[in-house]
């Protein structure tokens, strides 16, 4: 069997195993029962193209899907490693957050992810859909006075659940602080204690969701390959009682690095803080501004901020190790491979930045990927740089299968039996539209063990950071003339982008 868990929006560094100062047990002793790739990087920083190169193992200028609201074809996505899996003999189910976006053919009743056509599903629908023989989804999981929860007929599975509780959207949004800490937040930017009692929250259904599909599946009858994948810790930061209270803003680590200094790097971050969105709605240029962006924090603001951060993981973490318990209880463990991993990370205020955007630091690049099961070596880290598209493969080998003809995916079983593929970058790809910061980018990342280098394709302006001497990346290496040899090499490697590209891409909805 394969288990594959993932987070959404988590820091490589947000494990109690790594630099920060977090409470994560049982995701600390899921690291040292397995093999983790500590230079693991994402296709694409943003949910729905990652989450899409994830499931078919493409990149994004292959599989379509090049930023969010730009939808996955299902043609394409049951072409990905469930659908692989699904015809080699295997269970494949979804729960959680999918976020692949809104095909009108993905089922007979529509898009299962949009806000309108999930209210025509019937209730008893649950698959196929990209792939998955079985689904149980939610429509996004985290929310905003701009993105609220769907009320039924509209939403699917982890929707109807939601509302079926008295009051719980109001609860949510309702700071539980009282008395002296009333207002948590303290001002800052879209972070309170929600008052939702945890029992109703996203991460508990996913975790019981998850359990409830082990325990009636532990009979060795037919093999499942299932990906459970929490909304969290993406924004806002609204962690519940009685995680709100696990890190406290004294009690935590800010980034060191949260001055913002964008003297120092290329033009299109400053053009991502302060350019007018050009979306084609006005309501979507709000979202852009007001929901995207996060005005500058004080260290106060970032305390807050950083230790609800820390307490959305310490939850998710908490689900986790129910999720093993349950493995262990049924005896799955004994013949299933689990992997953790995210979509993207968080900027959590490193370099004056919060949530996301087109500024690859390794905050956001990289993501903190774990494998743990029969025949996997257990306490081991292997730092030759991978990214999350070449799970598909990996799973396609486990499964006695192969990933699709068009997949950039590389299996990483070579890795894991202590081999060194010829490789030694992982590559990222991001086109962004004007509609999300106001200017067209065409923005090409490489990643190496020692050194990441990111180029515009339009401009030709660039950035590169020697990761060996400055971890932080404070130093922009672009064009410096002790650096040239190093920038050569690594647009080098830009060059030797594997696979096809469209030759015209989705319409972008925004």
């Amino acid at each position: 069997n394969i288990l594959l868990i993932t987070s959404d929006q988590h820091r490589p560094d947000c494990f109690g195993f790594s630099t920060r100062n977090i409470k994560t047990p049982h995701l600390d002793a899921f690291a040292q029962s397995g093999t983790r790739f500590d230079t693991c990087i994402t296709p694409n920083v943003l949910c729905q193209p990652a989450r899409a190169s994830l499931l078919t193992g493409m990149l994004p200028l292959t599989h379509g899907v090049y930023d969010n609201q730009v939808h996955m074809s299902a043609s394409i996505g049951e072409r990905g490693w469930a659908g692989q899996l699904s015809k080699a003999g295997y269970l494949s189910a979804f729960i959680g957050k999918a976020h692949f976006g809104e095909d009108k053919n993905a089922t007979q009743w529509g898009a299962p992810e949009s806000r309108i056509d999930s209210a025509s599903f019937p209730e008893d629908w649950s698959g196929p859909y990209m792939g998955f023989d079985y689904a149980e989804l939610m429509i996004l999981g985290h929310w905003h006075e701009l993105l609220p929860c769907e009320r039924p007929p509209a939403g699917q599975h982890f929707e109807r659940w939601f509302w079926s509780h008295p009051k719980a959207w109001e609860l949510w949004g309702n700071d539980a602080a009282t008395g002296a800490d009333a207002g948590y937040g303290k001002g800052a930017a879209q972070t309170w204690s929600s008052a939702l009692p945890a029992e109703w929250h996203s991460t508990t259904w996913v975790t019981e969701r998850t359990n409830e599909f082990l325990q009636a599946h532990n009979t060795g009858d037919e093999p499942f390959c299932l990906w459970a994948s929490y909304p969290d810790p993406h924004h806002p930061f609204d962690c519940p009682e009685p995680w709100a209270s696990v890190h406290t803003p004294d009690n935590i680590d800010i980034s060191q690095s949260h001055e913002l200094d964008l003297d120092n790097r290329p033009w299109w971050h400053r053009a991502a803080l302060e350019n007018e969105p050009q979306g084609k709605k006005e309501k979507n240029r709000i979202l852009r501004k007001e929901y995207s962006r996060i005005p500058q924090q004080t260290d106060e603001q970032l305390a807050v901020m950083t230790a609800n951060y820390y307490n959305m993981i310490a939850f998710l973490d908490d689900g986790v190790g129910k999720i093993l318990q349950t493995l262990d209880q049924t005896g799955l463990a004994e013949n299933t491979i689990v992997i953790f991993t995210s979509d993207h990370g968080e900027l959590l205020g490193d370099h004056g930045l919060y949530l996301k955007g087109p500024m690859m630091y390794d905050a956001l690049l990289r993501v903190n990927t774990m494998i743990r099961g029969p025949g996997i070596e257990k306490n081991k880290a292997i730092s030759h740089p991978v990214s999350t598209l070449d799970l598909a493969s990996t799973f396609c080998e486990w499964g006695g299968t192969t990933a699709d003809s068009e997949s950039q995916s590389a299996s990483l079983v070579p890795l894991l039996n202590g081999e060194q593929p010829a490789t030694d970058f992982a590559y990222n790809e991001w086109n962004l539209s004007p509609a999300r910061v106001g200017v067209e980018l065409q923005l090409r990342t490489v990643r190496t063990e020692t050194a990441r280098l990111t180029v515009d394709l339009i401009s030709g302006d660039g950035e590169l950071y020697n990761l060996a001497t400055d971890s932080d990346e404070m130093y922009n290496l672009w064009n410096e003339d002790a650096a040239t040899t190093l920038q050569a090499s690594m647009m080098k490697k830009i060059a030797e982008r594997p696979g096809t590209v469209l030759e015209s891409l989705p319409d972008h909805t925004e």
